[in-house]
């Protein structure tokens, strides 16, 4: 069975708890996982910033949706107990408990409204707040989706700016990636020493530190059509045994075939390839034809800044 989504969780959450007891939350989510027979792999999950498993990430946002509607309490950190209205909700059956349901208590209400500011709470966005959409995710899960939506859109549109300039522009742009990846020196340096060799299907050459121990051999194709096979490959392979290379950067705005990609693995040489939409990305990661429009930091409870000494 797959990870539960937050809301599921909600009902089989009170339940656990219904006894009038307190439950420490770590135990809680153990019961949950047995409740909904994760695997171990499912268990042990994390989220992308990898400080949290994602069971846990649900499950508290779950216990904290019950508690702003009053059917759960905190009588201590790490604690869990039901309440009275929890009780009483429980008795009344429900098939389930998500954030409409929720939605008739006050409290939640009110903590909801808050992930809006009052100037933009238009129809617009208390329709998003209630959609199916929006309420299978946390509101964590559902920032980190639209993050990866806005991030593919400007990956797609580089991608197409590139293509409307020239061989000239390419070289340019894989100068100043490269440079701000930490390669090449300045990039005065690097600009000297790429796009001026020429030599049997090597683009140019880059320093891969800034003291030079070492090089690394680039060839840049601007790919409008079709994806870069085996044969192109195996050309630039063989130019870098003749120049006695052991490193090789394939940098191309299209992709790369099964065929090009499985051939090296096979060879002693390092070659990297970076396709269309990896070089998209590290422009946007490297800011390379990018700026920061908006930055939003996510932020969770320092625990060890409440322990008493």
């Amino acid at each position: 069975m797959a990870i539960p989504r937050y809301e599921e969780i909600m009902l089989p959450l009170l339940r656990l708890v219904a006894d009038d007891k307190e439950h420490l939350r770590h135990e809680v989510v153990k019961k949950l996982a047995n409740h909904f027979q994760l695997t171990d792999a499912e268990r042990e999950e994390l989220l992308s910033s990898g400080y949290q498993t994602i069971l846990d990430n649900r499950v508290g946002w779950a216990r904290t949706s019950l508690i702003k509607a009053g059917l759960l309490e905190m009588p201590r950190r790490g604690v869990m107990r039901i309440t009275p209205q929890g009780k009483d909700t429980l008795k009344e059956d429900p098939p389930a408990i998500d954030v409409r349901f929720l939605k008739q208590f006050p409290g939640f209400l009110e903590w909801r409204s808050g992930f809006f500011p009052r100037s933009r709470r238009s129809e617009e966005s208390a329709s998003l707040e209630s959609s199916p959409a929006a309420t299978e995710q946390t509101p964590e899960e559902a920032l980190r989706t639209a993050y990866h939506e806005l991030r593919g859109v400007l990956a797609d549109d580089l991608l197409s700016r590139v293509f409307s300039r020239d061989s000239a522009f390419f070289e340019k742009l894989v100068i100043e990636l490269l440079v701000k990846m930490g390669y090449g020196g300045s990039r005065q340096d690097a600009g000297e020493r790429i796009g001026k060799s020429g030599d049997g299907g090597i683009d140019g050459v880059i320093n891969e530190d800034r003291l030079g121990l070492d090089v690394i051999y680039i060839q840049a194709k601007r790919w409008e059509k079709g994806s870069v096979g085996r044969p192109e490959i195996q050309k630039f392979v063989g130019a870098l045994q003749g120049q006695r290379a052991r490193k090789g950067v394939f940098i191309t705005t299209s992709s790369f075939t099964n065929e090009a990609c499985e051939y090296v693995l096979q060879i002693d040489t390092k070659v990297v390839l970076i396709d269309g939409k990896h070089l998209a990305n590290l422009m946007i990661d490297f800011d390379v034809g990018v700026s920061t429009v908006s930055s939003y930091s996510i932020k969770r409870i320092d625990s060890d800044y409440f322990e008493e000494d």
